[in-house]
């Protein structure tokens, strides 16, 4: 009804510039009797009067019904001043007076399409009857029939034209309105389920539907992004993904323009199977069409059978444009996102690690320091077994230091890419076995022990690489065990591979930093109370993605962990 407003005002202008020409054209005419020609001055006053207050009226604010009835009124007006001047002039010889009354068609047309042109068209009936018959009466001419059809049949086809014109012109203009509120919903927000959803709501006004999906096609699959209406939770609900081949989505895209399916078949289209069983009839979908071709669909489905008219197809073609044009800038926008905070957590990691690397290598050094100075100026003085000692922490810290040295220089080396391996038949039992018998000899305060069926099968390998892993594994299972308790190595053949659990009673590792541990400088919980780098298990990790196995960990708060190494075999 908004239109309806705007078209009033509109008229109300050009009415209030039609009273000084009405006045000057009744002013100028001659040769009509003075009955007339006052009819004719009465006219002017009255068109003067109601197009000043129509012009005041429409200046106001009313209701939907009201504006309408203001319409019609106006329009009745027009129409009853244009005929009146037609008949007061009826007895002026050679004019066109009987052609101001398209002037009301027209309005009739813009307001109210086919059906108001019409209606005028018909009544100008009486009006053309009633000039034709004083016009030939006044001038002593034969009444003439065919003026009157003639006049009458040209009204009607211009309100035909007219009004389906303007209808049309209606109907594009409230395409774009609609269109124009559906963009703004998709810009609602830079988050996409929230965007999608605010669309969803606003789709629904303007096309009802009974199910809507939006549906990218992404790596072979068709990822359902978002999903309202019947069985939405259910079937193919937001976040379900299926494979590509054989679905209306690998149509679309090949087509790249809207598909619609009057009636669902499961024979041409499996997922038509599971909405014939929610009680769906019909289907549209249209291509979410970018630069680079289609991305995805947006599907409509209604109950009916052939249930979408062909604007509403026209309509979802455009929409799908839109959510297209969204969705690519709302994934650009997640994913810088994402590379941004990806950014930020590297570095706070990295800051995180020089910190924690500076306190490493400060710690040993200013042992040996401190344990060398001592010896130099004190040998002497001290006994035997004083010198052994600082001599065995000069050894022990020194160890520390070129471990991490090591670690951060094969860090580098995997990130380069020329970490190197040397592959070949390796016995991962005897592996375990030494890695066990070094760590329990390196410490008393946890024991250590190996569960080892013989024989297992060998594996293909770098010995010295996956000696590097076992040792890691072992060490940290030793470093956050509680003193007394015991870490556990079982090694087994489970269905042609071979599978290596190192278990402690350590105070275990939450379920979000489980992830975390196995990434650059990552230390979480109890971790970060402990000496070490936070590069052990990403090297560790690396060696076994090389190697074609996996690393992975189960542990929970308290229960302690398991780190479990996988290995094909030979």
């Amino acid at each position: 009804m908004m239109s309806l407003r705007r078209v009033e005002r509109w008229i109300a202008i050009v009415r209030l510039i039609a009273v000084p020409f009405a006045i000057f054209q009744v002013a100028v005419s001659s040769g009509i009797p003075h009955g007339y020609q006052t009819a004719g001055w009465v006219t002017t006053i009255v068109l003067g009067a109601g197009a000043a207050l129509l012009a005041f009226l429409v200046r106001r604010e009313w209701t939907d019904r009201a504006i309408f009835a203001l319409s019609v009124s106006a329009q009745a007006f027009d129409t009853a001043v244009v005929s009146a001047y037609v008949i007061a002039y009826s007895v002026e010889q050679g004019t066109f007076v009987p052609e101001t009354l398209f002037l009301p068609l027209i309005a009739a047309c813009v307001r109210f399409a086919t059906v108001g042109g019409l209606v005028v068209a018909l009544a100008s009936a009486p009006v053309m009857l009633a000039f034709e018959r004083l016009h030939t009466h006044h001038f002593k001419e034969t009444f003439r029939w065919d003026f009157v059809s003639l006049h009458v049949g040209l009204e009607v086809l211009t309100g035909l034209i007219v009004g389906r014109l303007v209808a049309e012109l209606a109907r594009r203009v409230d395409v774009l309105d609609a269109a124009n509120r559906c963009a703004r919903a998709l810009g609602s927000s830079l988050e996409l389920h929230e965007a999608f959803g605010s669309f969803i709501d606003e789709l629904a006004r303007l096309v009802p539907f009974d199910r809507v999906a939006i549906v990218l096609a992404e790596d072979g699959l068709a990822q359902v992004m978002a999903a309202a209406g019947v069985g939405s939770d259910a079937t193919f609900p937001a976040g379900s993904h299926a494979p590509l081949a054989g679905t209306i989505l690998e149509d679309v895209l090949a087509a790249s323009e809207p598909v619609y399916r009057p009636r669902l078949d499961p024979g041409r289209f499996p997922e038509e199977g599971e909405f014939l069983r929610l009680g769906l009839g019909s289907r549209v979908a249209a291509p979410l069409l970018t630069g680079a071709g289609a991305a995805g669909m947006l599907s409509l489905i209604r109950r009916g059978e052939d249930a979408f008219s062909a604007a509403e197809i026209e309509l979802v073609g455009l929409l799908g444009r839109l959510v297209a044009t969204a969705t690519q800038n709302i994934r650009a926008y997640e994913s810088e996102r994402r590379t941004v905070e990806e950014l930020r957590r590297l570095s706070t990691m990295r800051a995180d690690f020089v910190s924690l690397v500076s306190h490493e290598l400060r710690t040993p050094m200013a042992a040996v320091i401190g344990s060398a100075r001592t010896l130099q100026t004190r040998w002497r003085e001290l006994s035997a077994e004083q010198r052994d000692a600082f001599l065995a922490l000069i050894a022990d810290e020194t160890d520390r230091l070129g471990g991490l040295v090591g670690e951060v220089l094969d860090t580098s080396r995997i990130d380069a890419g020329t970490f190197t391996y040397s592959f070949g038949d390796v016995d991962l039992a005897a592996l375990v076995e030494d890695t066990v018998g070094a760590a329990s000899l390196a410490q008393d305060a946890v024991q250590v022990v190996a569960r080892i069926p013989h024989p297992l099968p060998a594996v293909r390998g770098d010995g010295a690489r996956l000696r590097q892993v076992l040792a890691n594994l072992v060490d940290n299972a030793v470093k956050y065990s509680p003193e007394g308790e015991l870490v556990e190595v079982r090694a087994a053949a489970v269905n042609g591979r071979v599978v290596v659990d190192v278990t402690d009673r350590g105070a275990g590792i939450a379920s979000a930093d489980q992830k975390l541990i196995f990434e650059k400088f990552g230390r979480a919980g109890a971790a970060a109370a402990k000496p070490g780098s936070g590069l052990g298990l990403y090297i560790a990790r690396a060696i076994v993605e090389a190697h074609g196995g996996d690393l992975s960990v189960s542990s929970a708060p308290g229960l302690g962990a398991t780190f479990t190494l996988t290995l094909s075999v030979t």
